[in-house]
């Protein structure tokens, strides 16, 4: 690899707020928060809004999506439509 090319590639913690959950791994990303992780480092942090903890397929909890009332909502706007 040319030097000097490449952003910096450094540990970093991954945190959903939403679950609880954290995970530490490696990325380009860079964040002026830090915190302490469980092997007593301290590592920045970037806050994610959803992770295999929180996201529907992986945790096998889908949301309800009110599509009669979406139906309803489009009739009213642009009335039925006649056959």
């Amino acid at each position: 690899m040319r030097p000097g090319i490449h952003p910096s590639y450094q540990p970093i913690v991954f945190r959903d707020k939403s679950a609880d959950f954290a995970f530490l791994t490696r990325s380009t990303l860079t964040s002026s928060e830090t915190i302490e992780w469980e092997d007593g480092n301290t590592y920045p942090v970037y806050d994610v809004e959803v992770s295999s903890a929180s996201h529907p397929f992986w945790t096998g909890q889908g949301r309800i999506l009110d599509t009669a009332g979406r139906v309803e909502k489009f009739e009213r706007r642009y009335g039925k439509r006649k056959r």
